[in-house]
């Protein structure tokens, strides 16, 4: 059957897959905070039957619903009947905005990548004091958290992989544009052209990323595919240091936090928990962890556009860490300490890094 939209040509089967089961209701952070039934997956899929029977059209009257999505896929781990509701409201924005709707903010991060070469729209990032484009075996990507509003966590990073003697370079990256199409839009071909072309000129045969959604570009989006075709690995940082031994421990408690980047859309547990076992062996597990893991709240373009519900998903996290009595919550996504950053009440004395962070934290105590 022929659908009016892209998402009914690519997923009309998934959407009518869903058995209303309620499953996604329990691990959906949106509708953890909210309770609206049309914000979890089940709602959303029901609504766009409607929209595929032709009885709502995708308009300005949808946009709360349908963009107010973290895209952290535990709807879509928890699914019996195996729909994806992520890559659906994915495409459903596309043939939102295709129409003429979209979020503000949404449409202002795309016009902010027209015009400027990071999220943020700021002229100067950190220099970080390091050499950049030159010849070496790694380039490490920062990515526009870590270098606009995390370069603190950045800086502490280029200082552990000195420490380990890494021979690597930055470059004068610019955004991936990755988020661009988790919000309705396109990855941006120039600004992909130029991370692909410097990253090349490099030598390098592998790109660490300290953003797991980088690495998630890089790897998925066809812009940079190039890089795949010149045998360049791409690698998380925590997948790059997960054999390292730093010669340093540290007898507080330590829980984790696992990015929904990561974990649920990489993969990856393993890696960081390996690090974390070699300095911390009073480590103690959050109640939801690995493919269970609470969303921060920050994915999908929501801590842009549905800024207090943000911060409430990452209070709700944070309630978890409490439980714990973890004196320091590592977790490997510069979004993740951000957004949970700013959720951090007063009252709670645990202190929030990134692991390379806390590493090297460790190394300069030592």
């Amino acid at each position: 059957m022929e659908g009016t939209y892209e998402f009914e040509k690519k997923f009309r089967d998934q959407v009518l897959r869903c058995s209303s089961c309620g499953f996604c209701r329990a691990v959906c952070p949106v509708f953890g905070l909210t309770k609206r039934p049309a914000f979890n997956a089940r709602g959303k899929m029901l609504i766009l039957k409607e929209v595929m029977d032709g009885n709502i059209p995708l308009n300005d009257e949808l946009v709360e619903t349908l963009f107010q999505c973290t895209t952290c896929a535990s709807c879509a781990n928890q699914c019996p009947s195996g729909v994806n509701p992520p890559e659906i409201i994915k495409q459903v924005r596309k043939d939102m905005v295709q129409g003429g709707t979209c979020h503000p903010a949404f449409a202002g991060m795309n016009q902010v990548l027209q015009e400027y070469t990071n999220i943020y729209g700021e002229d100067e990032p950190e220099d970080f004091e390091r050499e950049r484009n030159k010849k070496a075996d790694v380039v490490f990507f920062i990515g526009c958290v870590g270098s606009y509003r995390e370069d603190e966590a950045t800086m502490a990073t280029l200082d552990v992989l000195d420490h380990l003697k890494v021979d690597y370079t930055l470059i004068d990256e610019v955004c991936c544009s990755g988020a661009l199409g988790d919000v309705g839009f396109e990855v941006n071909e120039k600004l992909a052209k130029t991370n692909v072309d410097l990253i090349l000129a490099t030598g390098a045969k592998t790109v660490v990323t300290g953003c797991p959604y980088c690495s998630r570009t890089f790897n998925g989006k066809e812009e940079y595919s190039a890089l795949k075709d010149a045998g360049i690995d791409i690698i998380h940082v925590s997948q790059f240091l997960k054999d390292f031994d730093f010669g340093v421990k540290t007898d507080k408690r330590v829980t984790y936090h696992d990015p929904c980047d990561l974990g649920r859309h990489c993969g990856i547990y393993d890696e960081p928990r390996e690090i974390i076992g070699r300095i911390a062996p009073n480590f103690v597990e959050l109640r939801h962890n690995r493919a269970d893991a609470l969303c921060c709240g920050a994915g999908g373009g929501v801590r842009g556009a549905f800024a207090k519900n943000s911060i409430a998903m990452a209070r709700r996290r944070l309630e978890e860490v409490e439980e714990t009595g973890a004196e320091v919550v590592l977790t490997e996504c510069n979004s993740c300490v951000h957004n949970l950053t700013n959720a951090k009440l007063r009252a709670q004395k645990f202190k929030i890094y990134t692991t390379t962070q806390f590493i090297n934290e460790l190394l300069e105590e030592a």
